[in-house]
């Protein structure tokens, strides 16, 4: 009672298992312990791990090879390091792959600060890097906070006009103090600004959050461990895999993730599946029919009548 499980997707880890990142990382192991590790570390920290795999490994979209690929990784690399800024890096655990992400820090910087080692790191750089990245269990709490050090005085009279301390960050006593608050009031007595108090609330409401836990978790069907075990008219419950021109794949618990046909996405017409659609979406789905020999599994988005 009470045990649940994920499914961990392995796309990229064959190629980061015979990287020289990877030799470097474990010397003494072959390629697909080194697989292995990768999958299993993806569960713990799903954004330190895959950006040590070149984007276009983990399969990006259907037309990622048509793209110029200088053009490909630039984008991505925006995305990663969009995503990495807006997740924050704990310093004591990331990689130079993860930390190299961050803004202002560079290759080289990244590397010196895993070998805990910093030069070149300037007050410039500190000060433009230094809101992105985490120290948990710190002597200082704010420390494993999004709030910038410049904001640390003010998130002291904060505290103290609310009448708490930094020790309470995160608990349900701080929660309930500002859930009522007046930020634009509080923001006018302490003499700042209100988009900033705004953040820094959110904050102490909620230090160190995982985006992850706002996601609807997919309840799979234990009765449904490969394809074999699916028959036509079964209703599942899948994440969308990837979105393309004519529909959409949804990882449905099995090896394969099935095919819901832009036709069979709604009983009205789809101009293109995004509409309706996003990669990460949790969505119910029936299957329609089942290619043993092909690994092909036809899935409809459209309600039973």
């Amino acid at each position: 009672p009470g045990l649940s499980y994920t499914i961990v997707s392995e796309a990229g880890a064959s190629v980061y298992s015979a990287s020289k990142l990877a030799k470097k990382e474990f010397p003494g192991l072959d390629v697909s312990e080194r697989g292995a590790v990768s999958i299993a570390r993806r569960i713990q920290d799903p954004l330190a791990e895959l950006v040590k795999i070149e984007p276009r490994a983990v399969g990006v979209g259907q037309y990622q090879h048509d793209l110029p690929p200088k053009h490909l990784d630039e984008k991505l690399a925006e995305v990663v390091e969009s995503v990495v800024n807006y997740v924050g890096v704990d310093l004591n655990t990331a990689s130079a792959q993860l930390l190299s992400y961050v803004a202002g820090i560079k290759t080289t910087v990244a590397e010196n600060i895993v070998q805990s080692k910093v030069p070149r790191l300037g007050p410039k750089t500190l000060e433009q890097c230094v809101g992105f990245l985490r120290i948990n269990n710190g002597d200082n709490p704010l420390d494993a906070t999004p709030i910038h050090p410049e904001s640390y005085d003010l998130t002291y009279r904060l505290l103290g006009q609310i009448g708490s301390g930094v020790d309470e960050i995160g608990r349900s006593s701080i929660r309930s103090k500002i859930a009522g608050m007046d930020v634009e009031e509080i923001a006018a007595q302490l003499d700042a600004g209100v988009p900033t108090l705004k953040d820094i609330v959110d904050c102490l409401a909620r230090p160190g959050r995982d985006p992850r836990e706002d996601l609807p978790v997919p309840v799979f069907r234990t009765d449904v461990l490969g394809i074999e075990d699916l028959k036509p008219g079964m209703e599942l419950t899948g994440t969308v895999r990837n979105v393309v021109d004519f529909g959409a794949f949804v990882d449905i618990g099995i090896k394969n993730d099935g095919l819901v046909h832009v036709s069979e996405m709604s009983h009205t017409r789809v101009r293109h599946p995004m509409d309706l659609v996003s990669v990460g979406d949790v969505v119910k789905v029936y299957v329609l029919s089942v290619e043993m020999e092909r690994g092909r599994v036809a899935l409809s988005m459209k309600t039973r009548l």
